[in-house]
């Protein structure tokens, strides 16, 4: 009988005090956005994704807080379209692929390029340094650095290393969103 009052229970706890958060999950092509939300919402890693064309959208549960995910497509004929996914968002989570260090300017340039957009001010900022797994890749200090992340003032911003594929420091990505969830 308590499995049947826990369900009972967890089911009204998300009907009247559950809390649905709007994330945009953006970064250059390869940086490992898919793969990240893929494990995020409970799902096996697999090295083969296949490039999002447009956009993906994945809820993802945890506890009591829904995270619906935007994943946004990194390629350059996609990236006019993060500005506005991003209008109103609860946290923007920018992947860099920390193992590719010549994508890196790129990616700060189109960071900041959107940053700059006066409707995006106050939206915290997430930024991922993904595949700490692989050999060639940098940490969170010089990820910080090369991103220029001390520019970043008109909002909260907070850097981590992950690896989607190891599933390292995930936990503290998701306590990180759900830490940011408006109640």
């Amino acid at each position: 009988m308590s499995g049947i009052l826990r369900r009972m229970y967890d089911w009204l706890v998300r009907l009247f005090w559950a809390t649905e958060m709007d994330i945009t999950i953006i970064g250059l092509q390869n940086a490992g956005k898919t793969s990240l939300l893929r494990v995020l919402a409970g799902g096996e890693f697999t090295i083969d994704s296949i490039p999002t064309v447009g956009f993906n959208m994945k809820r993802v549960q945890k506890g009591h807080v829904t995270l619906k995910c935007w994943d946004l497509g990194g390629q350059p004929r996609f990236r006019s379209m993060w500005e506005r996914y991003c209008r109103g968002v609860n946290a923007i989570v920018f992947i860099v692929d920390s193992a590719d260090p010549p994508s890196h300017p790129i990616a700060r340039e189109e960071l900041h390029s959107l940053l700059q957009k006066p409707i995006l001010d106050g939206i915290p900022l997430l930024v991922l340094g993904n595949k700490s797994d692989l050999p060639d890749k940098i940490g969170v200090d010089e990820l910080i650095d090369v991103m220029k992340l001390e520019d970043v003032t008109n909002r909260e911003v907070s850097c981590y290393s992950i690896s989607a594929k190891e599933e390292t420091n995930l936990d503290a990505v998701l306590q990180w969103l759900i830490a940011r969830a408006k109640r």
